[in-house]
């Protein structure tokens, strides 16, 4: 079980409840030591006089602030320790805010916050449901770590989350800092209407499962081919910037590659979910609810699945996603499908010729 970093009360109002905040993230970076080349031995940093090259204690370091080059104001650990806030053991909410409102630049760490006990758990409970219910996010200042922190507290299906925040001078305005922003706003026409129909037939439900680390992987099997003393294969170079003159013949490729091969393929997880996103239909059966331990992406695997097994009605197609709709519509070289709504695909599919099938996924065709 998780230990606690922080113990305290949340108040709102005259009401408070006792909780524990605990951590909702880790890390899972691959960590390296510092080595001299050509030996095992150690690097190590050590704080060294800039002038005379000797070691410094850390009992005769103090900080300085500089205020010209080489001007400082040298000020001593217990001045700073003088001033501090302390160790706070209250998140008191002064405001209650709509979460929509907060733009997500603005949001830092996550944790999850439990009740101290089981006889707070009533308390905990309303407090989650009411935020719940109204879409609000509890405002408050809390001090852990010898820092001063603003944060947001939001309810979750069952728990409570707390966010910390950056402060507003911390955000940099985008139209000062970013060079190069387009002046004028993209309007209506042609490869506008293409590039919306691209991310709706990319579009599903968000399932982080499905997204994984590759880099992390690539580095971990790094470090073992080269303890093997495999060969070590190169990264394949970026994609060129695409050029304006191609624009609507890339969407166009796009979108029909899209439909093709679905979203799910360019996600990053490999492994045993990747080779379901490549094989549709890689469950064992029809799906008519979402069964215990399933994920949401296996279980719309198995529903197509037992569509093509059996005769397809409206009913059944209207469960698929425009994405997987497009995607069935190519595999039976469907013409004209991606100038279709999702209710124009599905009637193509329950058409007169909806038993005529392309001849697989690979098939990559321009629709008409």
């Amino acid at each position: 079980m998780a230990r606690a970093i922080w113990t305290g009360v949340i108040t709102f109002g005259l009401v408070s409840v006792p909780v524990a905040l605990f951590t909702a993230t880790e890390d899972h970076t691959v960590h390296f030591h510092q080595l001299q080349r050509d030996t095992a031995d150690r690097v190590r940093n050590r704080r060294v006089n800039e002038r005379t090259g000797d070691e410094v204690s850390s009992r005769d370091i103090v900080k300085g602030y500089e205020l010209d080059e080489g001007d400082y104001v040298v000020v001593e650990p217990d001045e700073l320790d003088s001033i501090a806030p302390g160790r706070s053991r209250t998140v008191d909410i002064t405001d209650f805010v709509d979460l929509a409102d907060i733009e997500p630049v603005y949001f830092d760490r996550t944790y999850y916050v439990a009740p101290r006990g089981e006889e707070y758990g009533k308390v905990y409970e309303l407090l989650r449901a009411a935020l719940a219910d109204t879409g609000k996010a509890g405002i408050a200042t809390v001090v852990m770590r010898n820092k001063q922190y603003l944060t947001a507290l939001r309810a979750e299906a069952d728990h409570l989350v707390m966010q910390t925040l950056h402060w507003a001078d911390e955000v940099r305005d985008p139209a000062r800092e970013l060079p190069g922003l387009p002046a004028e706003r993209a309007g209506r026409g042609k490869e506008l209407d293409m590039a919306v129909r691209l991310i709706d037939a990319m579009s599903g439900p968000w399932e982080p499962e499905r997204y994984h680390d590759t880099y992390r992987d690539r580095v971990r099997e790094l470090v073992r081919d080269k303890a093997a003393g495999r060969e070590i294969a190169t990264a394949q170079e970026p994609p060129r910037a695409t050029d304006v003159v191609d624009l609507m013949a890339l969407l166009e490729g796009s979108l029909d590659q899209a439909g093709g091969t679905g979203g799910k393929d360019r996600a990053g997880k490999r492994g045993e979910d990747e080779g379901r996103a490549k094989e549709p239909g890689g469950g064992t059966g029809r799906s008519g609810g979402r069964r215990k331990g399933r994920s949401p992406g296996r279980e719309r695997g198995e529903r197509r699945r037992g569509e093509r097994e059996g005769a397809e009605t409206k009913d059944d197609l209207r469960r698929l996603t425009k994405a997987e709709l497009y995607r069935r519509a190519t595999e039976r070289d469907i013409s004209g499908r991606s100038q279709m709504t999702r209710e124009e695909l599905i009637d193509a599919l329950t058409g007169p010729e909806r038993h005529r099938r392309g001849r697989g996924r690979g098939r990559a065709k321009s629709a008409a």
